[in-house]
């Protein structure tokens, strides 16, 4: 009886201690609401000291915003944390409207954080509505300047889900300084007529994933800046807005290339241009390589294949000058659909610099204008052809005078 006894004992224990390991290992839970929030108001400040006692928990933890609408000022959210940490938001939060409220470039922002996760079915509205038009910067350097939405900002090993993205200022999302960080099924919508709000922008980061996302925006659905390296974006269904765009390119001074990038099986509607690459004309040196368009369907596009390489919005460079950044290793795959414009694709590269190893394979986008058929216009490149060709390559084209 007695070794009965003890063996008994022990496995008491053992289930007890075993038990006791488990619930020290879960995840520890701070509502805003156990530090004041409550819905219609201002939480700023619980929101803020929430995120303080996560980041500094011994473990795995979670910031939860409940159901409900709550207004947020501007805030950071800076790391580093003692342990993989999450922001899980269900309810809707509104920025401020006002835009002159800001002093910064950001709305919300997330800082020096390893293994983040953002998620939940709630919402970030940027309430941009009251902004849209009070702002000239690309014009004007005496501007309000507008906020980004959400920053990621030398974020590692981390991901972000399911949440949306309404009516952001400026940029919806923006990624720099990032490392291995992955947004899977985000929603992100605003207005076509929205200026410069991209839906996500990334520049100066490795390893970024953008996947099963839909995007209607009033810019570029995704634009990657210089220094983006190792990108895939795949799944993503953009429209409205301006495409996916890598660039633009070579504005300013010691830009980091841009390469290995993946676009693949990417649906696009009604977008003011397709995939493209565009560069400054009259710019610094600089280059992208190794960048893959493939198996994307394009409906009802403002042509859907672009190389510009005489990027010059409102005229603000001497666009007679040719570019400095070169390009290369750049592949169009199983591309089809339908163009808004006649020069459905449309390869204008460098006069200094002109493209190289350019491929177009199975092509196959109909025009929708009643002038013609579709073309396809070749400017100081030889492409690669293979496959099926609709419109012809390079129906117009301008040699490549460097052979």
């Amino acid at each position: 009886m007695g070794l009965e006894l003890n063996v008994a004992t022990i496995s008491l224990l053992l289930i007890l201690l075993t038990s006791t390991r488990t619930i020290n290992a879960q995840t520890k839970v701070f509502d805003v609401r156990n530090y004041g929030a409550k819905p219609n108001v201002d939480i700023t400040e619980a929101v803020t000291q929430a995120w303080k006692d996560a980041c500094a928990y011994p473990g795995s933890s979670k910031v939860v915003v409940p159901e409900a609408i709550y207004r947020v000022g501007a805030v950071n959210f800076n790391g580093p944390c003692k342990g993989p940490i999450e922001f899980n938001v269900l309810g809707s939060i509104h920025s401020p409207g006002d835009p002159k409220y800001f002093k910064g470039d950001s709305w919300i922002g997330f800082e020096r954080i390893d293994h983040l996760t953002v998620s939940g079915t709630g919402d970030f509205d940027g309430q941009g509505g009251t902004a849209w038009g009070r702002s000239d910067c690309s014009k004007n350097s005496y501007c309000i300047y507008l906020p980004i939405s959400i920053r990621f900002d030398f974020v590692t090993n981390s991901i972000v889900r399911d949440i949306t993205s309404y009516n952001s200022k400026q940029f919806h999302i923006n990624v720099f300084g990032s490392q291995n960080l992955t947004f899977e099924h985000i929603t992100i919508k605003a207005p076509e007529n929205s200026p410069n709000t991209d839906g996500i922008h990334i520049g100066h980061s490795t390893k970024i994933n953008v996947i099963n996302s839909k995007i209607s925006t009033g810019d570029d659905c995704v634009s990657l800046g210089d220094g983006s390296r190792d990108i895939l974006i795949q799944g993503v269904n953009c429209g409205p807005g301006h495409g996916i765009s890598i660039g633009s390119l070579g504005k300013y001074q010691n830009e980091q290339p841009v390469s290995g990038v993946q676009v693949i099986g990417c649906t696009l509607t009604n977008t003011e241009t397709g995939v493209r690459i565009k560069t400054w004309p009259d710019s610094y040196p600089g280059s992208t390589s190794d960048i893959h368009f493939e198996n994307i369907i394009m409906d009802n596009v403002d042509t859907p294949i672009l190389i510009d390489q005489e990027y010059c919005p409102w005229n603000q460079c001497k666009s007679q000058n040719p570019s400095k950044v070169k390009i290369s290793n750049v592949s169009f795959k199983n591309i089809r659909g339908t163009s808004r414009t006649k020069d459905a694709v449309k390869l204008v590269c460098s006069k200094a610099l002109p493209c190289q190893n350019v491929e177009l394979r199975d092509i196959d986008l109909k025009y929708n204008g009643k002038d013609g058929p579709a073309t396809s216009r070749c400017v100081y490149v030889n492409p690669i052809i293979g496959g099926h060709q609709n419109p012809s390559a390079c129906t117009i084209k301008t040699l490549n005078k460097k052979g």
